[in-house]
C-alpha cells in the first residue's frame, strides 16, 4: 500500500520573508577619493575642488553612490558634503562608507517603510541564503521589524531552519 507524499511545510502557515525581493535594483559604484588628496593623503582645498568640478557627475546617473576614500586620510566632513551635492542629482542614493554600508543603508530605508501586518500572529522564517550581496545587518533589520507582529521568527529554510523568537 502506497501513502501520499503530503507537503507539510507547503500546508503550514509557514510565511517565507526573503530579504533578496526587496532588493532594490540600480548600479552600485564606489566613489574613491583617495586619488583627488595629494600624495594620497592630504586634502588641499583647492586641489580637491578643482578634481570635484572636473569630475563627469553624469556618469553617476540613477546610481547607487558609496563615497569611499581607501587611503588611511582624514577626510574632513566638508569634503564628502562638496562631494555628495555635486552628486545628488544623478544618484539615487549617496552614502559615505562602502558598498555594505550602501546596501545596509538601502535596506534601511526599505524595511523602514515596509508593512509587515500580513505577518502578524503567523510563523515567520528569514530566507537565508541569497544571490544578491544581502548585508548582515538587513537581517536584523527584518528581525527586529517582523518580531513586534510575528508569532515566531526563523532563520534559514523551511527544511532546517533555526529558531530566533518566539512569542510567549
Amino acid at each position: 500500500m502506497e501513502k501520499e507524499i503530503v507537503n507539510r511545510v507547503a500546508q503550514s502557515k509557514l510565511m517565507t520573508f526573503d530579504l533578496e525581493e526587496y532588493y532594490p535594483k540600480g548600479e552600485r559604484k564606489v566613489l574613491d577619493i583617495k586619488d583627488w588628496l595629494y600624495e594620497g593623503f592630504i586634502l588641499r582645498e583647492k586641489e580637491f575642488r578643482a578634481h570635484v568640478e572636473a569630475e563627469d557627475w553624469s556618469a553617476y546617473q540613477d546610481c547607487f553612490v558609496a563615497l569611499h576614500c581607501s587611503s588611511d586620510a582624514i577626510i574632513p566632513g566638508w569634503a564628502y558634503m562638496l562631494v555628495s551635492s555635486r552628486l545628488l542629482p544623478y544618484a539615487k542614493k549617496v552614502v559615505v562608507g562602502d558598498l555594505e554600508a550602501l546596501e545596509t543603508s538601502l535596506y534601511q530605508t526599505i524595511l523602514g517603510q515596509l508593512d509587515v501586518t500580513e505577518f502578524a500572529d503567523k510563523p515567520v522564517i528569514i530566507k537565508g541564503c541569497s544571490n544578491k550581496p544581502v548585508p548582515e545587518n538587513a537581517y536584523i533589520m527584518a528581525v527586529a521589524k517582523i518580531q513586534h507582529v510575528a508569532k515566531s521568527v526563523m532563520y534559514g529554510e523551511a527544511c532546517s531552519s533555526v529558531p530566533i523568537f518566539k512569542k510567549r
